[in-house]
């Protein structure tokens, strides 16, 4: 006998974005609570090509879930045509209405005018931040009883991150870390234009995160301002070797002008690394306390701010340690869970 949940999980397969990782830890903290539900995928289905996505969204995933009573749709899209069942949507931000314009306009249309219409008819919705929540109930149609705020939670490895005071005050090259797609809604060039204007001449800047065409972008830029070999663009790494990152880091840097969560502000915080970020979307909210708002474009303050870390790493460091217990508990998967099998309880009575 099957459950009556599905989960959609296609977006763990290939390379895990931050709503893979979303789904690694919603899983696991589900299953360790004693849910039953199963995860539907298809490892032959990419994702990441369009045509692929929409096939999977629209085609398969339906025909998988149709003797589920609930289904839940975990990465911002869900089926266009009415199913027996009810279906819980995740929408993680609403940025493909707001700042994706270079995308290309059937994209643009797909994950934005449609998958708002889609919501329109979901039995429940949830968002990864009161900012999100906000941001989709200003579209007609979308009944604010119907939206949950639930925090993603951060891995506990991140809250297990040894950061050794000693080795990160004498380093060399002291480390800024940004973690996320190099895309341009990430704003990392203010970052880039801060690094060339710092103090410290020995400062590198360590972008971990999947590529698209704004990489280019930045490393003409980098080269354009005489730092391009203090700008290293990993792409995407394992958890492992940027939790090695986060114990390295001087300070990590979040400049979005839109986010809808901000997976790595979150992720900083929880391993005591101290934080910069954007005025902008989710970022605040999310860094609360343990972290130094800046405007999002006002490169004189980013190269100001982090100049005050670098000089005294020791004293920035020992205040991000102090709001590391709080800020865990805050973005716990064991309550990112709770909350989510709530609203599931809620669509099944």
């Amino acid at each position: 006998m099957h459950p009556d949940i599905a989960l959609d999980g296609q977006l763990l397969c290939g390379t895990p974005t931050g709503i893979g990782e979303y789904l690694h830890g919603l899983i696991a903290a589900l299953r360790a609570q004693g849910l039953s539900f199963d995860v539907l995928s298809e490892s032959r289905c990419d994702p990441w090509r369009f045509d692929r996505r929409v096939w999977w969204d629209q085609v398969l995933l339906p025909a998988r879930a149709r003797r589920y009573r609930l289904l839940h749709a975990t990465a911002g899209t869900m089926p266009l045509l009415p199913r027996s069942g009810a279906t819980v949507v995740t929408v993680h931000d609403v940025a493909w209405l707001r700042v994706q314009e270079h995308a290309r306009w059937y994209a643009r249309h797909y994950f934005g005018e449609r998958m708002l219409g889609a919501y329109r008819r979901a039995a429940a919705i949830i968002t990864d931040s009161y900012f999100s929540r906000d941001e989709l109930v200003s579209f007609p149609g979308i009944d604010p009883q119907s939206v949950h705020v639930v925090y993603p939670g951060v891995a506990e490895e991140y809250a297990q991150v040894i950061r050794n005071v000693d080795v990160i005050v004498q380093a060399e090259q002291p480390l800024i870390l940004a973690v996320g797609t190099v895309e341009a809604r990430k704003n990392l060039a203010v970052v880039i234009r801060a690094l060339a204007a710092l103090e410290n001449r020995q400062a590198v800047l360590v972008s971990c995160g999947p590529p698209t065409p704004y990489l280019a972008e930045c490393q003409a830029l980098a080269a354009s301002l005489g730092v391009a070999e203090r700008v290293q663009f990993r792409g995407y790494i394992s958890r492992e070797h940027l939790l090695e990152l986060y114990a390295q880091a001087a300070v990590a840097v979040v400049p979005s002008r839109y986010e809808g969560f901000g997976l790595g502000a979150a992720q900083a915080v929880v391993a005591g690394v101290p934080l910069l970020v954007a005025d902008t979307s989710a970022l605040p909210e999310v860094a609360g306390d343990g972290a130094q708002i800046l405007a999002v474009d006002d490169v004189a303050a980013w190269s100001a701010a982090l100049d005050t870390i670098l000089a005294n790493p020791a004293q920035a460091i020992a205040g991000a340690q102090s709001g590391r217990e709080a800020a865990y508990r805050r973005f716990s998967w064991a309550e990112a869970a709770a909350r989510t099998a709530a609203v599931y309880r809620t669509v099944l009575e």
